[in-house]
């Protein structure tokens, strides 16, 4: 996980933050590299969080992990006093991170078959795409939009491609999961919509405050409320020690993932992390097969060589100042 910043660092981060969606962000080649390696951890996230889930039930196995990443990040990176936190940040922000957390795991929980569940986190997946539409809409660029807008295509259909399986998804099916049981979709939506938000403007909201570790433990909350209004309560037998294991590197690995990710888009260069974070899906298919021992056909890699391809777009295009 990112260490704290000394002061002289943060009020620097304070600095460039605020001048990050006017166009004068002064960007660390460091803290992106940073961000990056969030999207590294978060490949592992989708594959232990299914084998947890498999143990505990999906909205404990939820809740525990939040909980333990929670803990973790207390220990490892300690949130600075509330009073430092610029109230926007902390009131709209938080809403954010809680709204998106909770929304994915009640979209996955609502989904009614194994298929539905594919096909909502396709949904979440789109924001990667609706953080690099909306991080070009306010860069201030001329037709930054449009020209971003031909590699966001290209990836999003890599990702549909990579995301689908083996044998793609099924649109017509599709459609008619959507009609039959749309809340799941819509929560879904919402939530990649609004993380896409959280990421672009936070870094103005936050004024170099990284708020990542106290809203964490918010989202346990969250999710215990929510576990425990479910109904499932706790399992008739306890799992063993190999299942708890599960749980803390899943806890880990989102942890860590959001302490570097904070860090990143507050400090590093957001265009380049938008472009990313296409990886995210495929690394997380890729990780998700390897632990759960799924093998990867032709449809996988054609989605790997269009999420590639729409990124170096874009990534031309942003280069392009």
């Amino acid at each position: 996980m990112a260490s704290n910043t000394s002061e002289p660092e943060n009020q620097h981060g304070k600095a460039s933050a605020a001048g990050n969606l006017a166009g004068g962000h002064v960007v660390s080649a460091r803290a992106t590299v940073v961000g990056l390696a969030a999207i590294v951890l978060w490949s592992f996230m989708a594959g232990t969080v299914r084998i947890v889930a498999e143990d505990f039930g999906a909205t404990l196995g939820s809740a525990l992990i939040y909980t333990f990443g929670g803990i973790l990040l207390l220990i490892f990176r300690r949130p600075v006093p509330l009073r430092e936190f610029p109230r926007k940040y902390l009131i709209a922000g938080g809403l954010l991170f809680v709204f998106y957390e909770s929304s994915i795991s009640l979209s996955l929980g609502l989904a009614s078959t194994a298929a539905s569940s594919v096909e909502v986190s396709l949904v979440n997946y789109l924001w990667p795409t609706m953080m690099v539409l909306l991080a070009a809409a306010v860069s201030h660029r001329h037709h930054a939009v449009l020209k971003v807008l031909p590699g966001a295509v290209v990836a999003t259909a890599g990702v549909a491609l990579a995301v689908g399986g083996n044998s793609g998804l099924d649109w017509h099916a599709a459609a008619q999961h959507i009609a039959e049981n749309p809340l799941p979709y819509v929560l879904a939506f919402l939530g990649a919509f609004a993380w896409s938000i959280y990421a672009v403007f936070t870094p103005a909201w936050s004024q170099g405050v990284d708020g990542t570790s106290l809203f964490f433990p918010c989202v346990a909350v969250a999710l215990w409320i929510i576990h425990f209004t479910s109904g499932e309560g706790l399992p008739a037998t306890m799992p063993g020690p190999l299942a708890w294991l599960f749980v803390l590197v899943a806890a880990a690995s989102i942890g860590g993932g959001y302490a570097c990710w904070g860090y990143g888009i507050l400090h590093g260069s957001m265009e380049r992390l938008a472009i990313a974070s296409y990886a995210t899906p495929v690394l997380s298919t890729a990780a998700s097969a390897v632990l759960l021992g799924l093998a990867l056909a032709l449809p996988f890699w054609c989605g790997v060589a269009l999420v590639v391809a729409g990124s170096v777009l874009n990534y031309l295009v942003t280069a392009r100042k």
